[in-house]
């Protein structure tokens, strides 16, 4: 039981206590103070206001107690002053802003006794704070099409201060579109409203910023501001406008396919969904147009959709819509030109209009052959064309109309120089690069009988080895004619002139086609040693054209003569016997053999060698003259009979041979003068008798041929101008001459002759004539003078 007596005895003591304090503290003390006061101002002397004896407040542990966050105030226990511990601020201290009056309670506890005093102390507002906006920037999304006077809530200032501190009225910084107007709450707050007084139009200004600023009724006065952006909402108000109205555009014609023609720019003013555009043909575009171009819908790019060819089409027209994609969407719409502008991909063309082919050599100048036509699908400098040809043909073009040009002969045609002509036509364009084009015709020129036939030879010498075959073939004589066909078909033959009443075609025969030339018979050249006549060749045009050519037929020699031994005469296959005095000296001529050949000079030239001698150191036998002397003198040793055999050959090949026998008997020197004049008698006697035959028969045959030879030179249209030969002299081929039957035809002959003449008492001389080109050769009776010869006393012999 004693622990609840205790218990008990607490209870009555803590509520004397309180009985006790509360009685005490019935009465309030009361002060008024501004707030934000500074620390260590003097309140109030609380010890004089509570009649407390200052001595005691220290005995009795004097205490503030502060009902508050903080211990704002204190007391000073030596001077009972009550002062400020922290500096007060109301709006801290008394956050309820409908409280019209800020009390701060303090209450003051005394010990011994316990005694309790309840202070309380009215904080006084000062303007110590500004007006503020809970947000300092305020968001409006106002449609442009919200009508005027509409009213926009905007967010009150709040002023911790009360009373005439607080807010006292709004002020908007300067606009056109917006005011505002200021209300008044039931609690007395001040708030203002946002008022549209003027259209919006988002397109011209989408947002619009404003300041709100707040104004309290201290004194200075504080303000406060706050950002208002108001942000215009777009509504589809506006269509799609292009950059321009109209667009011209010039292209390139094969611009490659998906190449950029043009972009086209639409723009929306409004915003969203609202300027979202796209892109289309309009109705009015074409459809080829929309077949050669493609349309891009969301970004306004025109591309090549096909290849372009200038030449097809050359402007492309079309229009374009932009279409946005608003509620009710609007559009508009642009007209677009292309220009398609021409590249020289076109080449020139050129037309054969006419032609005439084949035409005959000896056209006309100035003859039109053709008629060719230009042209080119390009336009302006690559369309225009310029046509030529070689300027190494004969031809020349002329323009005869708007691209028309007409191919003439500008020059004299010769077939047989250029038989046909490649007439390459080339047209040039004036494009840059330039283009061209070119045409081959081919004209062939006909044949006419404009030239003569043409011998490779005006003249042609023959040579032909006399002894031929009849027909044998002599040479072939061919003519040239560069004309066509029978034009060019020739026929030879050989124009008919008579020697010695004999006719050329009685010798010789031409074949009419080909030409080749043919003996008709054998020739002797000791008969015949040439010819000369013409042959022609005719072609067979109309009319026909003909030309000669001379030719001279020359008999050559062949060594077909064996030499004649003329001296000593001998009868056939007979030795000659000579008588010669023993007593003869070294080196006396004892014979002379002289040997003729009918053969021409070369084949004639006859030299002659011992083919047998008795005593090879008793005589020489010179080779050239045929003279054989004694090498000495006889001795009593020596044969009374040597025999000589010699041999007289040709220079032919091969060489052709005689040979004479000489029998010699030597007889003493006493008959010496009798036996002479018998012997040169004899000697004489049967050398006349020879040379009375040899020299007749050759006389017949140069006789003949004298009279051909004057019959050839009779026929020639220009007589020569030489003088007449003497009647009794006549030139031979062969340069041997007879004359008043004396015979000179080589030095053989000469010696021949020599001899016989002395032994007939008469004397041999020769005489140059004038630039000795010949000699003369007379034979002059002994008994007469040199002085003394005439045509009766002497026979002259011309040797060429």
């Amino acid at each position: 039981m004693e622990p609840k007596a205790r218990l008990w005895l607490r209870y009555v003591s803590i509520f004397v206590f309180l009985a006790a304090v509360f009685q005490t503290a019935s009465a309030v003390t009361h002060y008024t103070i501004p707030e934000e006061m500074d620390e260590g101002s003097v309140v109030a002397n609380l010890a004089s206001d509570l009649g407390l004896d200052l001595k005691s407040l220290s005995k009795r542990k004097m205490r503030l107690d502060v009902v508050a966050s903080k211990k704002y105030l204190d007391v000073n226990k030596d001077t009972g002053e009550l002062y400020i511990l922290e500096r007060i601020d109301r709006e801290n201290l008394c956050t309820s802003k409908s409280a019209t009056t800020c009390v701060l309670k303090v209450d003051a506890t005394l010990e011994n006794p316990i005694r309790m005093f309840n202070i309380e102390l009215e904080i006084m507002d000062i303007n110590d704070n500004a007006p503020r906006f809970r947000r300092d920037t305020m968001h409006l999304d106002i449609s442009e099409a919200t009508a005027i006077g509409e009213r926009f809530s905007l967010t009150n200032a709040v002023d911790p201060d009360t009373g005439s501190n607080s807010v006292k009225t709004y002020y908007l910084s300067e606009s056109d579109h917006f005011s505002i107007e200021i209300q008044t709450g039931r609690d007395g707050s001040k708030f203002a409203d946002l008022i549209l007084k003027k259209p919006l139009d988002r397109e011209e200004q989408a947002s619009h910023n404003l300041i709100l600023t707040a104004v309290d009724g201290g004194v200075p006065a504080r303000s406060g501001t706050a950002s208002i952006i108001v942000r215009v909402l777009d509504t589809n108000d506006n269509a799609p406008q292009f950059d321009k109205d109209s667009y011209t555009i010039n292209l390139t014609e094969n611009s490659p396919i998906g190449s950029l023609v043009v972009k086209l720019n639409a723009t929306d003013k409004d915003e969203g969904t609202n300027s979202d555009i796209f892109y289309s043909f309009s109705l009015y575009t074409s459809e080829k147009t929309q077949q050669t171009f493609s349309l891009n819908p969301n970004n306004g790019e025109i591309r090549v959709k096909e290849m372009i060819n200038y030449e097809d089409f050359r402007i492309y027209d079309m229009e374009i819509i932009a279409t946005d994609k608003g509620t009710n969407s609007l559009s508009g719409k642009c007209k677009v030109k292309i220009l398609i502008t021409d590249m020289n991909d076109n080449h020139p063309e050129i037309s054969i209009k006419s032609f005439s082919s084949p035409v005959k050599e000896d056209v006309a100048v100035n003859t039109v052959i053709a008629v060719v036509s230009v042209s080119d699908k390009d336009s302006g400098e690559n369309g225009q064309v310029d046509i030529h040809i070689s300027d190494d043909l004969p031809f020349a073009l002329k323009e005869s109309s708007d691209n028309y040009y007409e191919l003439l002969v500008s020059e004299p045609l010769d077939r047989e120089r250029v038989p046909e002509y490649d007439i390459t036509i080339t047209v040039t364009d004036r494009g840059n690069p330039p283009l061209s084009d070119n045409e081959t015709i081919t004209l062939e020129l006909l044949d006419v009988n404009d030239n003569v036939p043409q011998f490779p030879q005006t003249f042609y010498t023959i040579p032909v080895m006399e002894n031929n075959a009849p027909g044998a073939s002599l040479s072939s004589l061919t003519a040239i004619d560069p004309d066509l066909h029978e034009n060019q078909y020739l026929v030879y033959f050989i124009i008919e002139k008579e020697i010695a009443n004999t006719s050329m075609s009685m010798l010789f025969s031409i074949n009419p086609e080909n030409g080749n030339l043919y003996a008709l018979k054998t020739f002797d050249y000791e008969m015949e040693k040439e010819f000369l006549f013409h042959i022609e060749a005719r072609d067979s045009g109309v009319p026909p054209l003909s030309s000669n050519v001379t030719v001279h037929i020359i008999i050559m020699d062949q060594n077909d003569n064996t030499p004649l031994i003329v001296s000593p005469w001998r009868a056939h296959g007979s030795e000659v016997k000579e008588k010669i005095p023993r007593s003869t000296d070294k080196g006396t001529l004892i014979a002379k053999v002289i040997a003729i050949d009918s053969d021409s000079v070369h084949n004639s030239r006859i030299t002659y060698q011992f083919l047998q001698n008795t005593d090879a150191t008793l005589f020489s036998l010179d080779q050239y003259n045929g003279e054989i002397r004694t090498m000495r003198m006889f001795s009593y040793r020596d044969s009374r009979d040597q025999r000589l055999v010699v041999i007289a050959k040709d220079n032919g090949e091969p060489a052709l041979s005689a040979t004479v026998t000489i029998k010699l008997s030597t007889v003493e020197t006493a008959l010496k003068t009798y036996t002479e004049v018998p012997l040169e008698y004899d000697i004489f006697s049967d050398l006349n008798l020879y040379l009375v035959i040899g020299l007749g028969s050759v006389s017949f045959l140069l006789l003949i041929t004298i009279l051909v030879t004057i019959v050839l030179k009779c026929q020639k249209a220009k007589p020569s101008k030489a003088a007449p030969p003497c009647r009794n002299s006549v030139i031979s081929e062969r340069n041997s001459t007879i004359a008043d039957s004396t015979l000179v035809s080589n030095d053989a002959y000469w010696y021949s002759l020599f001899l016989a003449e002395t032994r007939k008492g008469k004397l041999v001389v020769r005489q140059p004539v004038p630039k000795g080109a010949r000699y003369i050769v007379s034979s002059i009776p002994r008994s007469t003078g040199l002085t003394e010869t005439s045509d009766s006393a002497a026979s002259t012999l011309q040797v060429t």
